[in-house]
């Protein structure tokens, strides 16, 4: 059985690739049990500063495998299956937005049904120009899992992310560039290399604040300005105890570049 996920690592960089092409990426449990786990393992290493998200062939995920699902409904285990599969999601998608550092989607074709939760998930997003987001779910009959239901309104509006789902659209790339659902869109032959140059960039940057940010970001729009604001000066005391700041403070003093990175 050829392995259902790649993982490549570049000094600080790690990046895992999904590698079922045949099914476009599609997640059956275990596949997405092996994701999940080196979600985590790569999370809790303090020596990974930036993470690469991506797909083999022609697609970046098509969410749960269509066969897998199928499998199961004839052997009338069709809940227990959604449950095992949507549990691993949810812990995927928790994993990567608390994720303390920055994570590229980067989208080699169609990021469909819970590979699109994945993608939105994500902190800066990629896409060849021949990608398409799709939710996907509403042509199952099934309910959309992932946090796809937090995303889209968060980065749409309640109205187009009502449209978005309930017409089971089919964005192409360029069109999610202009909505914000994604941040960069390139053409196949440069996909890789640019978001390998994303993640470096992001890998020499300020590891700790990106971690405080993400955090912020995702806690924007679920309480007050008062807890936000305390939020914030939270993370900004808690910064001076980390190494970037002061660095920071000094290359601005020295009119140079900071060195966020740790020397290797």
């Amino acid at each position: 059985m050829p392995e259902t996920l790649l993982l490549r690592r570049d000094g600080p960089i790690v990046e895992l690739r999904l590698n079922r092409p045949e099914r476009l990426n599609a997640f059956d449990v275990p596949s997405f049990e092996r994701f999940r786990r080196a979600l985590e393992e790569v999370a809790h290493d303090g020596t990974v500063r930036a993470v690469i998200v991506t797909g083999s062939g022609r697609a970046f995920c098509a969410g749960g495998d269509v066969a897998a699902m199928e499998e199961a409904r004839v052997a009338g285990t069709l809940p227990t299956f959604f449950h095992d599969l949507t549990g691993e999601q949810e812990r995927s998608v928790r994993t990567l937005v608390g994720m303390p550092k920055p994570v590229v989607a980067a989208l080699p074709g169609v990021a469909a049904g819970g590979g699109l939760s994945l993608a939105l998930a994500a902190d800066w997003r990629i896409a060849v120009d021949s990608a398409t987001l799709v939710p996907a779910f509403p042509a199952l009959g099934a309910v959309p899992d992932g946090g796809l239901t937090y995303f889209l309104p968060h980065y749409l509006g309640l109205g187009l992310a009502q449209e978005f789902l309930f017409t089971n659209a089919k964005i192409p790339a360029a069109h999610a560039r202009e909505l914000g659902l994604v941040h960069e869109v390139v053409s196949a032959e440069s996909l890789s290399d640019r978001a390998w140059a994303r993640a470096r960039e992001l890998a020499e940057g300020p590891t700790f604040a990106y971690g405080w940010m993400k955090r912020l970001l995702l806690s924007a729009f679920s309480g007050p300005l008062e807890r936000q604001l305390a939020d914030e000066r939270l993370g900004a005391v808690e910064a001076t105890r980390r190494p970037e700041l002061p660095e920071g403070i000094q290359a601005f003093r020295e009119k140079r570049r900071p060195r966020f990175r740790p020397p290797t």
